[in-house]
């Protein structure tokens, strides 16, 4: 079974990721290395994947016209944006209630009040 390590690219269709595979190959004439990368779909049926995570895909019998792989092992995954949204609003409320105990301290409205010189 040939096995491959790649990156979710597209994850809107229904149990099917696209994973796309980097490899490096080097140039026949020229003897440098370039980067090839190519698609494959993936079955993930049951898993809950998004795109950036880090998979492993393992070949297996043709599910459908271009999909003959399986998604057999996530390696890392991507942070989703419900879990940063609920981090900025964490941060967000600590900053309001910071900002209205300092608003609230007499002794930090007195050192503004007289710091600030009136107009001429």
């Amino acid at each position: 079974m040939r096995t491959k390590t790649g990156i979710i690219t597209a994850a809107k269709m229904q149990n099917t990721v696209t994973v796309t595979v980097h490899r490096a190959v080097m140039h026949p004439i020229y003897e440098k290395r370039y980067r090839v990368s190519k698609k494959f779909l993936a079955d993930c049926a049951g898993q809950d994947l998004g795109v950036g995570d880090e998979v492993i895909i393992t070949e297996c019998r043709p599910l459908s016209k271009r999909k003959c792989f399986r998604v057999t092992e996530v390696l890392k995954r991507a942070a989703r944006v419900t879990e940063m949204k609920t981090e900025e609003i964490e941060q967000t409320t600590k900053r309001d209630h910071r900002d209205a105990q300092y608003e609230k301290s007499p002794t930090k409205m007195a050192s503004k009040a007289s710091s600030v010189s009136p107009p001429q």
